[in-house]
């Protein structure tokens, strides 16, 4: 079972960062976006496909 279902690396996206599977946004910036004081609906007005699970699993990575 993946640990992180939610999370993909793949070194041909973002130069293999941690990714949102499916997307570009990286794991990194959702923490830079929340230790910026962001909240998930933030994140979410931003990147509308981003669910909050997607959040958690980045906050679990």
């Amino acid at each position: 079972m993946d640990p992180h279902p939610r999370i993909s690396i793949d070194p041909a996206v973002m130069l293999g960062k941690p990714c949102i599977k499916g997307t570009r946004i990286t794991v990194e910036l959702i923490l830079r976006k929340l230790g910026a004081g962001r909240t998930f609906a933030d994140l979410q007005e931003a990147y509308p496909f981003l669910s909050d699970d997607d959040v958690r699993s980045a906050l679990e990575f």
